[in-house]
């Protein structure tokens, strides 16, 4: 959710520089976002407190860290002030991550419904 968070921000950036001269359109790549979420990227991932071992291990998951590292799409169209951010592709790509993270909200609700269901019951 967090890397969901920081593109839409990066996404939201870029096409208010749009007009802006020398602007490099940026994006987050969300695949490298993930394996650092989850400690695959070969760093060591501070482990999470236990005070039971019935506990759920959160597998460095926990806090928005995990945004990833920027990267710069390549250019489409060239500008004549060198500015590389194509309007219409932000905005379809800023939809596009506005509708998986509601998607991603909408499936940990369920989750977290569900469970609350069972523990009720």
């Amino acid at each position: 959710m967090g890397a969901r968070s920081h593109r839409s921000q990066v996404l939201a950036s870029n096409i208010a520089n749009a007009d802006t001269r020398a602007i490099r359109r940026a994006d987050v790549d969300f695949k490298a976002a993930l394996n650092q979420a989850v400690g695959g990227s070969g760093e060591r991932q501070p482990a999470m407190l236990r005070t039971s071992h019935r506990h759920m291990n959160a597998g460095g998951m926990q806090g928005s860290e995990s945004t990833g590292a920027l990267v710069y799409r390549t250019v489409t169209q060239a500008s004549i002030d060198n500015n590389t951010v194509d309007v219409n592709v932000e905005r379809a790509q800023f939809a596009d991550n506005a509708m998986r993270y509601e998607a991603s909200l909408t499936f940990i609700n369920s989750k977290i419904k569900s469970m609350l269901a069972a523990i009720q019951a």
